[in-house]
């Protein structure tokens, strides 16, 4: 995929759009992104299974952008496979701002952002929105059991957690909207701040726990208790949360792993940012 082919796509599906300026934009996981003109933004898929999330995204994301106190990327054309292309491909709004892995979070105003965020989302899921992607606690947390030594020091006090979370209740309410994928790239921040929330290509309905792991993975060292003040949630929903922020904060390890050995898809300055977040959550 290069610039030839997106503006030639253009021109065949979107000619209204096809003389705007088109740039590559770094990163993105499962899509290719370039920006177009000012304010768009053109996603195009680069693994199998990528263009049934932004078809997903397509379906659902404008009508919860319409409530969000952040910037969201709200779809506003999906493109169909053609002969040149044989994908769906997304035109969505462009987010400004930079991403949170290249340019942290560093203010305590962004635990009260966040958490109006995520109170505006968490809202009942109508009949027929998606499932949880990640939605087995006990699953993703089993590549962290396999390989806590290998990877992390305090590896007793974070196997503590984990076990921990995997005992609290499990969550019986009605499934919420999630975001689904809260890490450091898929946020944007001006002068510190949380200032808008990309990549909702996971968008589903489940238990809130999965995306309140963002207070430890998102926010700066001891923001996360006025977060849980705001939120204000029930202390098993809390230990839940806690399990996920070691499934992320392992993740993002193992990326900065793969990074540092020169591997497809890794990113070396992850590691640092995965061993922050098991620094907050175990106090050490």
């Amino acid at each position: 995929m290069d610039d030839e082919l997106v503006r030639t796509l253009l021109k065949e599906q979107f000619p209204d759009l096809a003389d705007l300026e088109l740039r590559a934009v770094d990163g993105g996981w499962g899509n290719q992104m370039w920006r177009l003109g000012n304010d768009l933004a053109i996603r195009i898929p680069r693994h199998l299974d990528a263009p049934e999330l932004l078809t997903r995204e397509h379906r659902w994301v404008p009508d919860l952008a319409a409530r969000l106190p952040l910037p969201v990327p709200t779809p506003l054309r999906l493109a169909a496979p053609s002969d040149r292309f044989p994908r769906p491909w997304l035109i969505t709004t462009w987010v400004p701002g930079e991403p949170a892995d290249w340019s942290p979070i560093s203010t305590e105003q962004s635990a009260d952002v966040l958490a109006g965020f995520l109170k505006a989302l968490h809202t009942e899921a109508p009949a027929g929105a998606p499932a949880g992607i990640r939605s087995s606690l006990p699953r993703e947390l089993q590549w962290g059991f396999d390989n806590l030594h290998e990877y992390v020091d305090r590896a007793d006090t974070i196997r503590t957690v984990m076990e921990d979370a995997l005992a609290a209740p499990e969550w019986d309410g009605v499934p919420l909207w999630l975001h689904g994928d809260l890490h450091p790239a898929n946020v944007v921040v001006a002068d510190g701040t949380l200032a808008g929330v990309i990549d909702l290509e996971e968008v589903c309905a489940g238990d809130p726990a999965n995306d309140l792991a963002a207070a430890w993975i998102l926010l700066p060292d001891g923001a996360a208790d006025r977060f849980f003040q705001l939120y204000s949630t029930d202390e098993a929903t809390v230990r839940r949360a806690r399990g996920w922020a070691v499934h992320r904060a392992m993740f993002l390890i193992a990326m900065g792993l793969n990074g540092d050995q020169g591997l497809p898809g890794g990113k070396a300055h992850w590691g640092p940012i995965g061993h922050a977040a098991l620094r907050r959550l175990t106090g050490a």
